[in-house]
């Protein structure tokens, strides 16, 4: 059985990962669950690991996977755990198989900025296959981050991140930004009146703040793809 503290941070890490693709940074979940510190994530996230809920996954900034919810939160959020048993060859339908098997290939646009931005990306350097699974409905494709402006989202130099296009966010998405139509970057988006921030996520960079007109929404981030040599 959880605490409350324990279940507002599952829930809050479930939302976030269902709507960016990656978990929150640990000064996210402090802030939502009202915490002074983040020595008392620490020990929830250690609580919740304890139990079965979630692990952290090695060689990944502060990377968390859900390996599952309570019933309660399953009934609200359609939170369907998806088990691989391979001894049992029913365990998955054949067609679901296929499906989830399914590689899409995405156009490569290039580089993105997850520092100070640069060059506007508009050609395409190459495809790269990602799961069906990731992706939903509209248009999307895929970049290759570069700096680490955004490694507390968990997001690292050299990852390929995958683009829903938009032309619209919610604060708090983070967003692949085009700045005076010349330079992309990827940013944290909060709008507030006329001002939009493109906000790291990286305690020792800065938010840089531009009128509403100077910034272009280009596209949501939905998924993250890694690779280690």
């Amino acid at each position: 059985m959880l605490t409350k503290k324990q279940l507002d941070l599952l829930e809050f890490i479930h939302k976030r990962v269902q709507r960016d693709g990656v978990p929150p940074s640990f000064d996210e979940m402090k802030e939502a669950l009202d915490l002074r510190s983040k020595s008392g994530i620490h020990r929830l996230i250690t609580a919740l690991e304890e139990r079965g809920f979630i692990r952290r996954l090695a060689h990944r900034a502060r990377a968390l996977e859900i390996l599952k919810l309570p019933d309660t939160m399953q009934t609200q959020s359609g939170f369907t755990p998806r088990v691989i048993d391979g001894d049992r060859p029913d365990a998955i339908p054949p067609a679901a198989r296929e499906i989830e098997n399914v590689a899409i290939e995405l156009p490569m646009m290039g580089r993105i900025a997850a520092g100070t931005p640069i060059a506007a990306i508009s050609e395409v350097s190459h495809n790269v296959a990602v799961p069906h699974s990731m992706l939903g409905q509209g248009e999307h494709y895929a970049l290759e981050v570069k700096g680490d402006s955004m490694i507390e989202a968990g997001i690292n130099d050299g990852d390929i991140v995958v683009i829903r296009e938009t032309k619209k966010a919610d604060n708090g998405d983070i967003v692949v930004a085009l700045v005076e139509d010349q330079e992309a970057t990827l940013k944290r988006f909060r709008q507030t009146g006329g001002t939009i921030a493109l906000e790291p996520a990286n305690a020792a960079l800065t938010t840089q703040v531009y009128r509403d007109d100077q910034v272009k929404v280009q596209g949501r981030l939905i998924g993250l793809i890694r690779t280690y040599s």
